[in-house]
């Protein structure tokens, strides 16, 4: 397999995803503000839409979205426990946070802060909407390891991925503990640091 990634984009929640599970890949470096490989390669010429994660398959066939690759990874290493059974409901659990960390945090929140493009009387209420989702985030974790409970699963790299942005963008997560607890236990994780290592995030 190969996971396609720009360092410290979205993308390192399925390159740590890959290192938890022990999978062989190949992580190749798509920077998203040149869009061209090491080799030269436009990458558009392999992912049309221009953005990281893409995971391509042995086979040819590749995998969009964030969310979706890291449930495939966890699907490949059952043993591992990743993800809660298909089916049951803590498995739709994972999907829940999967999908409020991408529309209300990730897409809905820190990307538009990034963006340039944003109207600066904009951003105020921006950052109060993104402070009330991590507020509600904050009272989940109350008294849980990861966010599925006392089991780490591939939602808990997307949260600690995405809130990594907070400090590029002034974004103050001292109010937050439990939130602040949880980054710290995920990010002693040997499978974080491995891919943090790999991506030239830490030394």
């Amino acid at each position: 397999m190969k996971l396609y990634y720009s360092s410290g984009a979205c993308s390192l929640s399925p390159h740590i995803a890959l290192y938890e599970s022990g999978l062989a890949f190949e992580a190749v470096s798509a920077p998203t503000k040149t869009h061209k490989l090491a080799d030269g390669t436009d990458y558009y010429t392999i992912n049309p839409l221009g953005y990281v994660p893409l995971l391509e398959l042995d086979d040819g066939r590749r995998l969009h979205e964030g969310p979706a690759i890291v449930q495939y990874i966890a699907d490949l290493v059952p043993a591992k426990q990743l993800a809660p059974a298909n089916g049951t409901f803590e498995r739709y659990k994972l999907q829940e946070w999967l999908t409020m960390i991408g529309t209300e945090l990730h897409k809905g929140g820190f990307s538009f802060l990034f963006n340039p493009a944003t109207p600066a009387e904009f951003k105020p209420v921006l950052l109060e909407r993104l402070h009330g989702r991590l507020k509600w985030v904050d009272s989940e974790l109350a008294g849980k390891q990861y966010l599925l409970g006392d089991h780490f699963s591939v939602a808990d790299p997307y949260l600690f991925t995405v809130t990594n942005w907070a400090p590029f963008l002034s974004v103050d997560l001292s109010g937050y503990p439990n939130l602040l607890a949880f980054r710290a236990r995920v990010a002693a994780r040997p499978a974080v640091q491995a891919a943090m290592k790999a991506e030239g995030l830490l030394k």
